[in-house]
């Protein structure tokens, strides 16, 4: 797998300006730190701070994603909210984005788009991360440069089943991690509500995956009781073409990954209200929670649209 990488991520990065001695120093550097995780593989605590000392884990990452994106092709929409966002963080105020997912390399590319005057924001972004991107050891080098929430999510809890307590008891653990960074105020979290990454419907069109009631419900309890103001906002990303997913939904780790060189684009849509989503359904607790989820999805399905 990774000798068909490294042809294609060549002709990405000739495509981009670069040299074939350039992408031969990363291909080497990630080869060198998926060895290092096979070793001896990292241990994620349920709050996870990048990695940057002896090496630099989030500089790595987007120095090695950057040839898969056309920069100059891709696009940022929302910059009059990130400017509100960055006053809010700088008042101590907390946001979180609920955002659409699409690859593994997300977080970079939101680094990549947000270079300049957003860069701290995507720098220190937290991001909610399921099992798979830590316990990958392609995807290793990549998550240990971020800073991460880790969980199970719903669809990997029961595999295998005799895990189930413990890996919920881990998911516990990370919620109090959450609710005790937000009541420090000044975070922002990236939490993509599906659970999952978006895919292609029958038709070939990539479909934005419905949120988890339960997810959001999740977050707006937690972002209530932590005494601090925390702002609810749509993230849209569309990155599915520089690093498409499977097809099929696998358990198993060590997915192939046919990369390609690509433009992608990100939006940020107005603060949502997420005590007023859902405010007619109040006789019905689940049927609030799921106009509340689906009033987020939307939002972000109509920033998305416009791409």
């Amino acid at each position: 797998m990774l000798a068909d990488l490294s042809v294609v991520y060549r002709a990405a990065m000739v495509e981009g300006g670069g040299t074939v001695a350039e992408a031969d120093r990363l291909l080497k550097a990630f080869a060198d730190r998926i060895i290092v995780q096979l070793q001896s593989p990292f241990h994620y605590e349920p709050y996870h701070h990048r990695v940057t000392e002896p090496f630099d884990y989030y500089a790595f990452g987007i120095e090695f994603l950057r040839p898969l994106v056309n920069k100059p092709a891709s696009s940022l929409r929302g910059r009059e909210h990130l400017q509100t966002i960055a006053g809010q963080l700088a008042a101590g105020d907390n946001i979180i984005f609920v955002a659409n997912h699409q690859t593994e390399g997300d977080p970079q590319a939101i680094s990549i788009l947000m270079e300049g005057e957003f860069e701290a924001i995507a720098r220190d972004m937290i991001f909610v991360a399921g099992e798979r991107v830590t316990t990958d050891p392609i995807a290793v080098p990549f998550s240990k440069g971020r800073n991460l929430l880790c969980i199970y999510s719903k669809r990997y809890i029961d595999q295998p089943p005799e895990l189930r307590a413990t890996k919920q008891q881990r998911n516990r653990k990370t919620m109090e991690r959450m609710g005790a960074l937000l009541a420090e105020g000044g975070h922002c979290i990236y939490v993509a509500p599906s659970g999952g990454r978006d895919r292609k419907n029958a038709a070939g069109v990539i479909e934005i995956a419905a949120f988890d009631p339960q997810s959001v419900e999740m977050f707006v309890l937690i972002a209530q009781r932590a005494g601090r103001p925390t702002h609810f906002y749509p993230m849209a990303l569309a990155t599915y073409d520089f690093l498409p997913p499977p097809e099929t939904v696998d358990v198993a780790v060590g997915e192939a990954r046919p990369i390609r060189r690509s433009p992608v684009h990100m939006a940020i849509g107005p603060e949502l209200d997420m005590q007023l989503a859902g405010e007619g359904n109040r006789s019905d607790r689940h049927v609030q929670r799921a106009a509340r989820a689906d009033a987020a999805w939307q939002a972000v399905v109509h920033e998305y649209s416009r791409f």
